[in-house]
């Protein structure tokens, strides 16, 4: 099938085309991205007796520091390093759901086009199962669950790197991976509480799902842009907060659960990532 051919088809979902026929589906990915990593945030602050009360109200002080003085350097260096292993495999699985799934969705999409949202809702339903599997410790379900998430996610991804040109799709990955790595080196070595501009991020968070609800009917370019600009610094700062959140849960981490809470910090960096790029691919991706 003719990748550019299915594009200009697919253009007609939603009536959400552009001049060209391509449709701008980024944006609604983007607002089911948003969607799945606000639901596993809410869900997994609370895993596994942390202070999500403390933790919502300000952060790491008091009785977190002591925990988080407790826990060996080692059990700390393991969990970090597993949640970059399980990161960087589930973006393999997305580049394999990319590869061999992007126009057998295509078609499924043009064929009904309220399958795209039945798939988003999907995603963040199988994001919550995970969430409660990671909570009741089933790491076999929680990593099966999200290796499928992750290969649908890759499937929907390259229906909308179809309207970018290859190139431009590779350079924004590029710029992407350097910026994340760059940003959770400074979450992992930063010693300053970094919970208090987590707390923004997350209500910016917020506002950049209710923005997107909102442009989904004005289809404000704009609007978009300027979103897309948030977005950006919404999800590096989330970044850095979310690796350094990796370091201090280890304070909790024991021989049973060091598995469960690195998929967990795992999930979050992988969904951190796919958001920073579909926002830089809005704002320098290269339409065809």
């Amino acid at each position: 099938m003719d990748n550019n051919n299915n594009y200009r088809d697919f253009g007609q979902l939603g009536g959400n085309a552009n001049n060209n026929g391509n449709v701008n589906i980024e944006q609604q990915m983007s607002q089911a991205q948003n969607d799945a990593r606000f639901a596993f945030q809410q869900n997994f602050n609370g895993y596994n007796g942390y202070n999500n009360n403390g933790y919502n109200n300000g952060g790491y002080a008091g009785g977190i520091q002591g925990a988080f003085s407790a826990a060996s350097e080692a059990l700390q260096q393991k969990v970090v390093a597993q949640s970059f292993i399980f990161m960087l495999a589930a973006l393999v699985v997305t580049a394999i759901g990319a590869k061999v799934a992007s126009d057998a969705l295509l078609e499924w999409f043009i064929r009904n086009p309220a399958n795209l949202i039945i798939l988003f809702v999907a995603e963040i339903a199988v994001v919550i199962a995970s969430n409660f599997a990671l909570k009741k410790n089933n790491v076999a379900l929680s990593a099966a669950l999200m290796t499928a998430y992750s290969f649908i996610n890759g499937a929907t991804l390259g229906i909308v790197c179809m309207g970018y040109v290859e190139t431009s799709v590779t350079k924004v990955f590029v710029i992407t991976a350097a910026m994340f790595g760059i940003t959770a080196f400074y979450g992992l070595v930063c010693k300053k509480d970094l919970s208090s501009m987590g707390s923004i991020c997350i209500m910016g968070l917020i506002g950049l799902i209710l923005v997107g609800i909102v442009n989904m009917f004005l289809k404000s370019e704009g609007l978009d842009y300027i979103a897309s600009f948030i977005g950006v610094a919404v999800f590096v700062g989330l970044t850095a907060y979310d690796t350094q959140k990796i370091k201090e849960k280890t304070a909790y981490a024991d021989s049973s659960n060091t598995t469960a809470l690195a998929l967990g910090g795992a999930f979050e960096l992988y969904l951190d990532f796919i958001n920073l790029f579909l926002y830089l691919l809005r704002l320098f991706g290269k339409r065809r």
